[in-house]
């Protein structure tokens, strides 16, 4: 429900002049046209005309909500973030939910990776935790991104979503394998968001105060406990309640029912990066928990929805460029390509100043910079402070002791091929290891029902690399796609036997009238 105005006075336009009547139009006479000098109404009219920003073109449907992260556990040894110094403290944070492909309308059961970012409102600016609920990606190289998401959207001839455009870019990139089990298997639609664990997908480099530093992924997991949807139960809920997700969030936190997350970190040394079988920053594959077991850092809670959601919410921009002292990138393809891609697209969507924005600004420490001008500016643009530096008159300096640590780096640049970087083994340990028989079969059925709308070359080709990482599960897939078939060919045998048999009596009733 909408909540009461704090105050009430006088209607007035946006500069504050009081509206006498706000009913009617200013018209000659009653039925005359409207008068261009109705300045009410061009007001109205102009803003209402542009008080959509443009969509997300990724994550565009989402939730968001507001609360802390508090520090349980001393990670001082791996980080030097202030955030991190002390068992105990406290740091604002809010958080927002999304759809990786779906469109602003798209249902919240509809199978697709969810977004999961953490703004963290620290003492040393803000901290963007910028994941997925799935420790995994579908592409290690930036450069397929925008292909990758075309081919999850719509057509660009008949506007549909398309199983050929989704299988076809799929099949031809085998190291999203792995990522596709994950999304078919059970987790691939969460029940809501509180019951989906989060992670920073990532390989990120901590430092501590000695500028010693390892590399580091983070994982969020639901104190909730994990749920999902079936498919059947999604397919239902997507024409009686398309918002449920939204809504299980915001009236969870309006019912004081906080949903909380513990924030683990794994660690590798820069030794084990070096020695390690796999490539340690591709984002298509985990470090196992085993290997690099989790270490607990705090937990989070959201206890504050959004007062407004397009100001809170709709205009919270997220990037993983924004890091403390502390928290650094790592070479990982998909993290440098983020690390642009984010800052630019919010400046495109939202202006050159989205950081002035209360919900993006910094709310722990005072900005000061040398930032100017541009289009909506609504801070005093730093009054009288220089805007050139160096500078004579007491502006904002750098300051060596917040200087990041140098770090080597070495090789030929080249357009280095990395699609045949072991795209099966961990896809195949998924199947085989951390699905139970009733997942799979629920895996089998859920990828041969999407992947039957996909012409027969694109489903050879998808069976091949599902074969490469699980002969069994390749096996399956195929023979379940079989199965469909011969039931598409029942049904139209179907279709024409009811059809012949209809005309047949149509042509006897036709020759007794005769």
């Amino acid at each position: 429900m909408p909540t009461p105005f704090q105050e009430v006075g006088t209607l007035t336009t946006a500069v504050g002049a009081p509206i006498g009547d706000k009913l009617n139009s200013l018209t000659v006479g009653p039925r005359g046209p409207v008068l261009l000098q109705d300045v009410v109404y061009m007001e109205e009219m102009a803003h209402f005309n542009r008080e959509r920003i443009p969509e997300r073109v990724v994550h565009a449907k989402g939730a968001g909500a507001f609360g802390y992260f508090k520090v349980t556990n001393d990670i001082t040894q791996y980080c030097r973030a202030k955030l991190f110094s002390e068992v105990g403290k406290v740091t604002p944070i809010a958080v927002r939910f999304s759809f990786v492909s779906g469109e602003s309308g798209a249902a919240d059961s509809r199978r697709d990776p969810r977004g999961f970012a953490l703004k963290f409102y620290t003492e040393e600016g803000n901290w963007d935790l910028v994941g997925n609920n799935t420790p995994i990606f579908f592409i290690r190289d930036p450069l397929l991104f925008p292909s990758f998401i075309h081919s999850q959207k719509r057509n660009p001839v008949t506007h549909l979503r398309d199983s050929d455009m989704f299988w076809d870019f799929l099949s031809l990139r085998p190291e999203s394998t792995f990522q596709v089990m994950w999304l078919f298997a059970d987790r691939g639609i969460p029940y809501g968001y509180r019951y989906m664990n989060g992670y920073g997908s990532h390989t990120f480099k901590l430092v501590n105060n000695e500028n010693q530093a390892v590399y580091c992924k983070f994982h969020y997991k639901s104190n909730q406990g994990i749920k999902n949807l079936t498919a059947e139960k999604a397919q239902k809920l997507a024409g009686s309640d398309p918002d449920y997700a939204i809504r299980d969030l915001y009236n969870a936190i309006a019912k004081g029912e906080y949903p909380s997350w513990t924030l683990h970190i794994q660690v590798m040394t820069f030794e084990q990066a070096r020695t390690w079988r796999f490539n340690p920053f591709d984002l298509t594959k985990i470090w196992p928990e085993n290997e690099f077991p989790l270490i607990e850092v705090g937990t989070f809670t959201l206890n504050k929805n959004p007062d407004n959601y397009f100001a809170q919410i709709e205009q919270l921009a997220f990037s993983p460029s924004y890091m403390v002292r502390g928290v650094e990138p790592s070479p990982d393809k998909m993290l440098q390509g983020r690390l642009f891609a984010y800052t630019d697209t919010h400046r495109y969507r939202l202006g050159a100043n989205f950081l002035q924005i209360p919900v993006n600004s910094a709310q722990s420490t005072s900005v000061h910079n040398y930032e100017r001008d541009g289009l909506q500016t609504v801070t005093n643009n730093q009054g009288g402070a220089p805007n050139y530096y160096p500078n004579s008159f007491s502006g904002p300096f750098s300051d060596p002791a917040h200087k990041q640590p140098a770090f080597s780096t070495s090789g030929d640049v080249d357009r280095w091929n990395s699609e045949d970087e072991d795209n099966f083994t961990q896809a195949g340990i998924f199947y085989r290891e951390t699905l139970a028989d009733e997942e799979k079969g629920r895996l089998i059925k859920n990828i041969a029902n999407h992947l039957i709308n996909a012409q027969e070359f694109i489903q050879e080709r998808a069976v091949n690399n599902f074969t490469q990482a699980d002969v069994d599960c390749g096996r399956r897939i195929k023979e379940e796609l079989q199965r469909l078939k011969v039931g598409q060919i029942s049904c139209f045998y179907l279709e024409f036997l009811v059809y012949s048999v209809t005309f047949i009596k149509c042509f006897f009733a036709a020759e007794l009238l005769v």
